[in-house]
């Protein structure tokens, strides 16, 4: 175990960069003592007034407009990547290269390829190369993956999942690097790669993929006249308009190895869900549900009650369910969380991994972000062919 101060930094400081950027400031006040002390060093972005906004709210040391400069400093040494996915790899093996530690967000790259890459340059480093897959930390989630492992419900036999956003809805709203790549690297790479995860987290791996469809609805989007954070809303545009490149649905089956079958339905352009992500798992032994705008808690059936009086009940999260005792600053039943608390207990975990500290689950690997990849790769192939089956690679 290390007790060698960690130096922090982020780069990107959109949206989700101030995720993690918030999951840093909050890190050390989880889960009592023992993490080494985190120094907020710096955060990177290329327009220089988000990077000065983010670091003066969330009380890191310095900004920069070069995410070489962080690469290249000495008083850091863990980096969270949050930014384009076409500018994972050539980041990541530079941080990899200086000696950081590394947490990418997901899709890990583009393609299969780049993601090989990462993958093989972490190997041997000995550094912890971490792949955001974030839901993974939800109190709820894992309530109900205790259950399916050893508790009443048993071996998964169909999971159903969809993460249904409206980002992308109005037609006006401006091109962004979200909206170009291939086929697959839109809404199935985006929040589809989530859904996957979280399907495999439930059932095991996925042997293969049929059915696939993936559809463009939006076919072109103006040209912005500023820059743009987020989902791009709220900036000015032009009348040039320019082609959507990739999916703003998807939607397939899967067969996991475990014998299990999945559903899955993806969309950007889903009116009026801004964040809708949720599944059913049905059973040997029984089902549980869960949905994002209710994320402290799930609702499960099996054989606790008997008729008339059988049915699915609700339960609210509490120190008795995994991340709560010790990981909110009033961890009491039916406080509640949202979703911002899971990249606060994902920093936490990538933080103890650094230090050496075993307390809570580590964080997915490249090599776990790489095969997310294999499945959309799959997923794209299944598509092309009419929606024949694909075996994972």
């Amino acid at each position: 175990m290390s007790t060698r101060p960690i130096g922090v930094a982020v780069i990107g400081a959109g949206m989700a960069g101030r995720a993690h950027l918030n999951g840093y400031r909050q890190a050390a006040t989880l889960y009592g003592e023992g993490l080494p002390d985190v120094r907020l060093v710096a955060v990177a972005d290329a327009h220089e007034p988000f990077a000065r906004d983010a670091a003066r709210r969330y009380g890191f040391e310095r900004a920069e407009t070069d995410w070489w400069a962080i690469v290249e400093a000495d008083d850091i040494d863990a980096v969270s990547v949050v930014v384009a996915n076409h500018l994972h790899r050539e980041i990541v093996e530079a941080l990899l290269a200086a000696g950081k530690h590394v947490l990418c967000e997901k899709p890990l790259a583009p393609s299969v390829a780049d993601a090989q890459a990462m993958v093989a340059a972490a190997e041997g480093t000995g550094l912890v190369a971490a792949t955001g897959f974030t839901f993974r930390r939800s109190p709820s989630i894992n309530a109900v993956r205790q259950q399916v492992l050893d508790g009443s419900l048993g071996p998964v036999q169909h999971f159903n999942g969809h993460y249904w956003c409206d980002y992308g809805h109005d037609p006006d709203a401006p091109i962004s690097w979200r909206y170009r790549g291939g086929p697959g690297s839109g809404a199935l790479s985006d929040i589809g790669s989530h859904l996957i995860d979280l399907g495999e987290y439930f059932c095991g791996p996925v042997r293969s993929v049929q059915g696939a469809v993936l559809s463009t609805q939006v076919s072109t989007r103006p040209v912005p006249l500023g820059t743009a954070v987020g989902h791009s809303a709220g900036v000015r545009v032009s009348e040039e308009r320019e082609p959507v490149e990739n999916d703003d649905i998807a939607t397939f089956t899967a067969t996991f190895v475990s014998g299990a079958v999945g559903t899955f339905s993806v969309s950007r352009i889903a009116r009026g869900l801004a964040n809708s992500l949720g599944f059913e798992v049905f059973t040997e032994g029984g089902a549980a549900t869960f949905e994002l705008s209710r994320p402290a808690e799930f609702t499960i059936t099996d054989d606790a009650a008997a008729d008339p009086v059988d049915g699915y009940r609700r339960v609210v999260v509490g120190p008795g369910h995994p991340y709560i005792a010790g990981g909110l600053p009033m961890d009491f039943p039916s406080v509640g969380h949202g979703q911002h608390e899971f990249f606060v207990w994902q920093a936490r975990a990538f933080l103890e991994q650094i230090a050496g500290l075993d307390r809570l689950p580590p964080c997915p690997t490249l090599a776990d972000g790489l095969h997310n990849l294999r499945v959309i790769d799959a997923i794209v192939a299944s598509a092309d062919a009419g929606g024949k089956a694909v075996t994972v690679q």
